[in-house]
């Protein structure tokens, strides 16, 4: 007899491991079937995305309090990580507008005259957020990004982007402002220029830039107009030497060569400080991620792994942390860039990186008369296409509720602080979730001549409904919160009944769980209904909820008979057993 070759268990481990690496790391398998066809289209898209990153990148770092370089540093690696842990085919990642004031608000007080100490709190703030977007990845927490509702994100968008503009206005105009709310930056700058202090020669560069890119945007969207405007302004600035007759502030020495890895030094009570903005960061870029990706996956027909995105995006944001850059996130700018110049795979990604590194390894004194103004207008230009106007007049035509939610993050972010703002935004919508399940809504349900089923005798007032019987449909799960709120409306349903109440049936298909608390409900209420000679039945409850049900031992109380399949069953069962008259109740059985 042979002898039966088995594979060791060392092996078939290592093999399984194996087949989960292009689950964690998709550029395994991109990598893998890519298509030299696709190669000019990527590479093109590239070198066009890098025309618009570099300024941007650049931009966003000024706009955060630390040298341009660190954009470029953030950019780079942001980058290359995605391209590998990534599963989008063609979302950018980098810097963003909507993550500048929180860098900003947790950088100032802890290095209120920027320098290293502000780059390395910002990368600090980069590696607690990317482990805390890696820790939802691995933990399958992607869903975590639907805690923000669109009302929400409106508020605390429009405030995060008003704050930005406000903050970026004193560089176009040339003016010293050191206030660090938004009302004492408005207050100075109101101040300023009443004063007559604004310098002329950053106001004209500021705004041209700000019309060139606008204007391309509008006229000209196939245009690269924020490389346009950055080149122009820094020609301008060389070939005048602006900034030594007139003063105005330019991006200065740019050091040659990439960024060497570099772990954040800081004290633990910095560490603790940071806290609270890493865990806005986190929750700000995983919806833009998850959106984000989840939009031009569908526009592409491909499937997006949201917690691949969570996990990758977590990633990209230690990779900056760790080569002298600050958080990033998905780009909602950048991205249409790379599509609209015939991106097909994060190949494009890698080829933008790419001219990134020549940049900083072959030119990077190219950059040194770049104005600040005009980075100022980069930055400025972003913001203002992400004010959620239509968004907002679109609440306040339909959903007068949530316009004031989206009012109220927007005063958060603007008189408390963006980070404050952004936990007003979180929550918020914890609270209306909680509202929404805390106080259901409930229907009594009777028959409608000509339509099938039983409806809402509130929208339905003709609907008949059978002597004795009380149909009641609870819109929500049952549990503490709205326990005694249940109970009310069954009595109330009961004190309302045409007759006196023989059954009360709970239409209960929309109760996905029932918990303790509801439970222990129930049974007072099962004795108060005994002792009315009512009987407490249930239709169309949820397996699941049914055997919750038989744990608690409500389930033996009442017994299966109680438990009906369907409304009209429940109703068949009630006109059987008290031989009631309903001429129409056999249609439903």
């Amino acid at each position: 007899m042979g002898k039966v070759h088995t594979e060791p268990p060392v092996t078939r481990r290592h093999a399984s491991v194996l087949a989960r690496l292009p689950r964690w790391i998709p550029a395994l398998t991109w990598m893998r079937e890519y298509r030299l066809a696709c190669l000019p289209h990527d590479a093109a898209a590239g070198v066009t995305l890098s025309a618009v990153l570099v300024p941007a990148g650049m931009a966003y770092a000024e706009a955060a309090g630390m040298s341009s370089v660190a954009g470029l540093y953030a950019s780079l690696a942001a980058l290359v990580a995605y391209a590998v842990f990534g599963s989008s085919r063609i979302l950018v990642v980098g810097p963003d507008s909507a993550l500048v004031a929180l860098i900003l608000a947790a950088a100032i007080p802890l290095a209120p005259h920027g320098g290293p100490q502000a780059v390395m709190l910002a990368g600090a703030l980069a590696l607690l957020s990317g482990l805390l977007c890696i820790a939802v990845g691995l933990l399958r927490l992607g869903y975590i990004a639907d805690l923000l509702s669109t009302p929400i994100r409106h508020g605390y968008l429009n405030g995060i982007m008003l704050t930005i503009i406000i903050s970026q206005l004193p560089k176009i105009l040339g003016l010293p402002v050191k206030g660090e709310s938004f009302l004492a930056r408005v207050h100075e700058l109101a101040r300023g220029v009443l004063a007559g202090q604004i310098n002329g020669a950053a106001l004209a560069i500021g705004a041209g830039s700000l019309v060139v890119i606008l204007a391309c945007r509008r006229w000209a969207p196939r245009l690269p107009g924020v490389l346009i405007a950055v080149v122009a302004a820094t020609l301008a600035a060389s070939w005048a030497d602006l900034a030594v007759r007139t003063g105005i502030a330019v991006v200065g020495s740019v050091p040659r060569g990439l960024p060497a890895p570099e772990f954040p030094l800081l004290a633990l009570g910095e560490w603790l400080a940071l806290g609270t903005t890493a865990l806005a960061i986190s929750l700000v870029t995983l919806t833009d991620v998850s959106l984000l990706s989840q939009t031009y996956g569908l526009r592409g027909g491909q499937h997006v792994d949201r917690n691949q995105e969570c996990f990758a995006i977590g990633v990209a944001n230690v990779a900056a942390a760790l080569f002298q850059g600050f958080p990033v996130s998905a780009s909602g700018s950048r991205t249409p860039v790379a599509e609209a110049a015939g991106a097909k795979t994060q190949l494009t990604g890698l080829v933008a990186a790419a001219v990134v590194a020549g940049l900083l390894l072959f030119a990077p004194q190219a950059l040194r008369n770049t104005p600040q103004a005009a980075l100022a207008a980069v930055v400025i230009a972003a913001s203002l296409s992400l004010l959620e106007t239509r968004g907002v007049l679109r609440l306040y035509r339909l959903r007068r509720g949530e316009l004031v939610q989206a009012v109220v993050c927007f005063l958060g972010v603007v008189l408390s602080g963006v980070v404050t703002g952004v936990g007003i935004a979180l929550a918020l919508a914890v609270l209306m979730f909680l509202w929404r399940a805390w106080r259901p809504y409930a229907a009594v349900l009777g028959r409608v001549d000509g339509v099938k089923g039983y409806h809402d005798i509130a929208r339905h007032p003709d609907a008949r409904r059978v002597p004795g019987l009380v149909l009641l449909r609870w819109d929500a799960p049952l549990f503490f919160a709205n326990a005694q709120i249940f109970r009310e409306r069954v009595q109330q349903a009961i004190d309302a009944a045409p007759a006196p109440t023989r059954r009360i049936v709970i239409a209960a298909e929309p109760v996905t769980d029932i918990d303790i608390t509801a439970a222990d409900m129930l049974a007072e209420l099962v004795e108060q209904l005994e002792a009315m000679h009512i009987e407490l039945c249930f239709a169309e409850l949820k397996g699941p909820v049914k055997d919750s049900l038989k744990r608690y031992g409500i389930f033996e109380r009442l017994g299966e008979r109680c438990f009906m399949p369907t409304v009209g069953a429940a109703v068949s069962d009630y006109v059987r057993a008290y031989r009631v008259e309903w001429h129409d109740w056999e249609d439903e059985a």
